[in-house]
């Protein structure tokens, strides 16, 4: 995205004097300030978060919950406030407005990503249907899909006939994501799907293979491991402990793509965090996911870290400021 360039351009030129310029505005704002020790859009902006959270003017804590239509003025009434005159100091108002962008569009991302996991799959619902079926051609494209209900599903890594039931605790987020991944970075996601049926060790030959149930795979099932991936998405979105990386990587506000394409890195990394754990079958999954989860949570605490700074399928300009 082309128009995100000239933002970045006033936050990264010079740094120093941002930071001069914030923490003198700062001492009059509020006794934490707003500082901008910034190396970085996740230092940057969790630190702006907190200091106007706490601060003492109600224009500061009432500018969280701006709409995103309305930030600029918002920027525009902090200047006017502390008498800061914009075309003395651009880069100031230039920094605090795409802080504010990235705090108000978390939460806007949050609410939105609440809606698809409360809405429930319907199988009345062409829309939801049709999403499933995509996902079946892609996922098995030379394989044509006999009936609605069919046991054909668990080739995908569902639990039964009928998908539908496999959505309940994420909802449409669920679909959504697999669906996402299997458009948006194919290769990777038939790599997986293949790997996750493939027998742990070679006892096995092919025909006793075969014989076994696709959902009793020694890998994993890839379907039920997305949607437990994208449980563990959701759950770094609404702890906050996805802010390092969303204001890392989204210049401005983050979205729902930004958060599928998280999720998509998530499932590469699981994937190979799987084989690296080497589990004897599928009932350690609750153990290898919760120590996957600790190690993601401890690369979050780094303020430079971006989750997916070379994540294939991401045709946005994931930039670490």
């Amino acid at each position: 995205m082309e128009e995100d360039a000239e933002p970045l351009k006033g936050l990264l030129m010079p740094p120093c004097v941002v930071m001069r310029l914030l923490e003198r505005f700062s001492r009059t704002v509020n006794p934490a300030g707003i500082r901008a020790r910034c190396c970085s859009g996740a230092e940057r902006g969790i630190s702006s978060e907190s200091s106007m959270r706490y601060s003492k003017y109600e224009l500061l804590q009432s500018a969280l919950s701006a709409h995103p239509d309305k930030v600029e003025k918002t920027i525009d009434d902090i200047m006017a406030l502390k008498k800061i005159n914009p075309d003395t100091n651009p880069q100031l108002g230039i920094s605090l407005q795409a802080s504010l962008l990235q705090i108000v569009g978390y939460r806007t991302l949050i609410v939105e990503v609440e809606k698809l996991r409360r809405e429930p799959y319907d199988c009345e619902n062409a829309e939801h249907e049709n999403m499933l079926m995509k996902l079946w051609k892609e996922l098995r494209p030379d394989t044509p899909l006999t009936a609605r209900i069919s046991k054909q599903w668990c080739e995908i890594g569902f639990q039964g006939n009928d998908p539908k039931t496999d959505f309940r605790g994420m909802g449409l987020l669920g679909l959504q994501n697999l669906l996402y991944f299997a458009e948006h970075d194919k290769a990777t996601a038939l790599q997986m799907l293949q790997d996750s049926l493939q027998p742990k060790h070679n006892e096995l030959n092919k025909p006793d293979w075969e014989q076994k149930n696709h959902d009793k795979a020694i890998g994993y099932s890839f379907a039920i491991v997305g949607i437990n991936i994208t449980d563990l998405a959701y759950s770094l979105l609404v702890s906050g402990a996805l802010k390092t990386h969303l204001y890392n990587v989204a210049p401005e506000m983050p979205n729902l793509q930004h958060f599928q394409q998280t999720f998509c890195y998530l499932m590469q990394e699981f994937h190979r965090f799987w084989i690296e754990e080497d589990p004897s079958d599928i009932m350690e999954f609750n153990r290898v996911r919760t120590k996957f989860h600790r190690r993601i949570l401890r690369q979050l605490k780094n303020p430079d870290m971006a989750l997916c700074p070379h994540f294939a399928a991401s045709d946005l300009h994931l930039v670490n400021l």
